[in-house]
């Protein structure tokens, strides 16, 4: 059997709908909320027969890569997270870019020939990497009605991937790529005033408002750090409240804590829109932090840790 597996956010799942428009393909999908991103050891070796893997880090899947190149299973590798040892395999095709201003997506729009090159452009949208969307955007003359279009539906599709399981996602990622690849064109689900898009873009507002409660810890023109309560509505804002902060105040780093149950915080940080690099240094400071240059995360900082984490961020960007 094919396996896809793929980030449950807006660039994994769109990067997917791309390949699977130009190359359809019957096969089993492995995804899950936007961090649970070691994939690969959740596949059964025997049933495999080869592999698509799309916008989850090789760093933290280089066991299961490594046991799946050794059984000799093919493995297509697109990315753009932090890859530790890229392995040297005949089995392993990969596309791997660092860049801060491009995504899975975009890698994947290249590969294709820009051949579905609209839900590129959303997906860049829904990692917050406006500029590259808008560059795509211009390039194919993308009307400004249809790119604010576009913006909204990679924002929902990626608001759709946080939460601390499934069951706070409003769609599975596996069925909203099931929903999205049926439609050739993304503009059709606007036309559709019973698509997938309305229902996100009413859920989205909804918890969006609740985020008006933030706990803020700190705030100067280096940093903002805010706190969110331990509800499903707040995982859900915390990657997309993160990313509105960095386009309305560009020069500041900001990170977005939720409270998890155990006295821990899950942390989602955004470099500085206008410094896109380094998130990934600041989180691997800490024991389950990883991420990319421009956006990166914590799965669980321990309380006590807080001052630490706001002291190192700010150091850092200083």
């Amino acid at each position: 059997m094919h396996f896809d597996v793929f980030n449950g956010d807006a660039d994994g799942i769109l990067a997917l709908v791309q390949l699977r428009l130009a190359e359809p393909k019957e096969s089993v999908l492995v995804t899950g909320v936007k961090r649970d991103i070691a994939l690969l050891a959740k596949l059964d070796i025997e049933q495999v027969t080869s592999v698509t893997t799309l916008d989850i880090s090789m760093e933290k899947n280089a066991d299961g890569l490594a046991s799946l190149l050794a059984a000799k299973k093919p493995v297509f590798y697109v990315d753009h997270h932090r890859t530790g040892d890229i392995p040297d395999s005949p089995y392993l095709q990969s596309i791997i870019d660092l860049d801060a201003n491009t995504c899975t997506s975009l890698l994947v729009n290249e590969h294709l020939n820009h051949a579905h090159y609209l839900w590129a452009i959303a997906a860049a949208f829904g990692d917050n990497m406006n500029k590259s969307a808008i560059a795509l955007a211009t390039q194919h003359q993308v009307s400004e009605n249809d790119q604010t279009f576009l913006k909204a539906l990679g924002i929902y599709v990626n608001y759709n991937g946080y939460g601390r399981t499934i069951d706070d996602l409003h769609i599975p990622p596996a069925a909203l790529f099931k929903t999205l690849v049926g439609y050739a064109n993304p503009l059709e689900l606007r036309d559709d005033k019973d698509s997938v898009f309305y229902q996100l873009e009413s859920a989205y507002q909804q918890d969006m408002a609740n985020a008006a409660q933030a706990i803020c810890h700190h705030d100067d023109n280096i940093a903002k750090v805010i706190e969110l309560p331990d509800e499903a509505w707040a995982r859900r804002v915390s990657g997309v409240l993160g990313n509105d902060l960095a386009n309305q105040s560009p020069d500041k780093a900001h990170a977005v804590l939720t409270q998890n149950r155990d006295e821990s915080y899950t942390v989602s940080f955004r470099a500085p829109l206008a410094n896109r690099q380094g998130a990934d240094n600041v989180c691997t400071q800490f024991e389950t932090g990883g991420g990319r240059a421009a956006a990166a995360g914590i799965n669980k900082l321990p309380r006590e840790q807080l001052a630490t984490f706001i002291d190192t961020l700010t150091a850092y960007y200083r």
